[in-house]
């Protein structure tokens, strides 16, 4: 804060921690009758040992030492204080009898200031008052590179964190929505990737024509199908809650129940393929226009598959490996354009407001028996979002 007259004011120091340090008793009490009324908190020793050993277990501010002691002098004694790491940058203030020769001494030694007996008690108390403030200046600098340094490392810590999380996230929503990624990312548990075996209803789906069309048309053109193709299917496979296991061509496969718990699954996985199909058609107007001819097919199964991480160090993927898969493909395969069929166990999972005609028993390559095979018409509430 600064006062009228312009001159800003440095608040007064308080609880100040004084060390006097001097060999006669009688050279003490003044220091304490000087200091003390001033609000100094004064601790006296009377030898250099001593104070070495109060410096050890106390927190001191300012030492005033005394110059001629006997056996450790106060050169001496200013030399080991300088030098000791924990009190290197504590003021020391020689308190000598005479002139130059003691002062330049106690300069070489490392003291900070001095006084010559006998002392001016106002310099005395200016001299200890600056030099505790430069020493309580010190100390905040200190305890704030401290926590700088503190902070840093946390900073760095979380930033690691940070980019491991992302880097998981990355991972994870290659096969899962964003939303299910994160929650994983946020819990940590990544047990899932372990191998485990889970009732899921796998949907396939691709274009029907693509590869006559691909064998015809230019690396630009199948490019630019399959981009819009997979841009609104991907889309719905998110917005469902779908684990996407892969895209291959115009090829998509996605399973529910698994990771996360999907008690609705076959009704999810039909509504799925029924908006795709809808997507898919409108895109068949544009492509009919630029004369390629494409439908969309999908196959849907249910049933028991061993899920987990497949893959090597740099490139893992997450797969659904059981009969189910190859049902829901040879279904898919199975399927003209637009039709949408499915296996008797998904048929078994929806209600009433889904509209199925039976197709009876379909061999299916690569399945040993005969299926009971449904095709989905519609719905007669599309209204229900995911």
């Amino acid at each position: 804060m600064t006062p009228l007259d312009g001159n800003p004011r440095v608040p007064p120091l308080t609880g100040v921690r004084v060390l006097v340090v001097d060999d006669l008793e009688q050279n003490r009490k003044l220091m304490h009758a000087v200091l003390e009324p001033r609000g100094f908190v004064v601790r006296s020793e009377g030898s250099g040992q001593a104070a070495l050993e109060a410096l050890a277990e106390c927190e001191v501010d300012v030492v005033l030492l005394d110059v001629l002691m006997p056996v450790m002098d106060g050169y001496e004694t200013c030399a080991r204080i300088k030098a000791d790491p924990r009190t290197a940058m504590l003021p020391v203030v020689m308190v000598t009898a005479s002139g130059t020769q003691q002062r330049l001494r106690a300069l070489e030694v490392g003291a900070d200031d001095f006084v010559t007996k006998p002392f001016d008690q106002a310099e005395l108390v200016a001299r200890v008052r600056s030099l505790a403030r430069v020493k309580r200046l010190h100390d905040t600098v200190l305890e704030q590179t401290v926590a700088l340094e503190r902070w840093n490392a946390e900073l760095e810590t979380r930033v690691a964190e940070q980019v491991d999380d992302l880097d998981r996230l990355g991972r994870l929503r290659r096969f899962l929505s964003p939303q299910i990624a994160g929650l994983i990312v946020e819990s940590g548990d990544e047990s899932f990737l372990e191998s485990h075996r889970r009732d899921i209803t796998t949907v396939f789906t691709d274009l029907r024509g693509f590869t006559a069309f691909a064998e015809t048309a230019e690396p630009e053109e199948t490019m630019s199908v399959l981009r819009d193709y997979h841009g609104a299917l991907g889309e719905l496979v998110f917005a469902y809650e779908g684990t996407l296991e892969h895209f291959a061509g115009d090829g998509l496969m996605v399973f529910f129940n698994d990771p996360p718990p999907c008690p609705d699954a076959p009704e999810r996985a039909v509504r799925m393929a029924l908006d795709m199909r809808d997507r898919v058609d409108d895109l068949a107007l544009g492509w009919s226009r630029q004369g390629h001819q494409l439908g969309f097919g999908v196959g849907i199964a249910q049933g028991y598959a061993t899920l987990g991480r497949v893959g090597f160090e740099g490139r893992w993927d997450y797969a659904a490996i059981g009969t189910v898969t190859n049902v829901a493909a040879r279904l898919c395969a199975a399927a003209a354009a637009r039709q949408i069929l499915i296996s008797p166990r998904v048929r078994a999972g929806l209600d009433e407001r889904f509209e199925t005609r039976s197709l009876g028993p379909v061999e299916l390559r690569g399945i040993s028996r005969p299926l009971e095979v449904h095709e989905v018409i519609g719905t007669t509430d599309r209204e229900d979002d995911p």
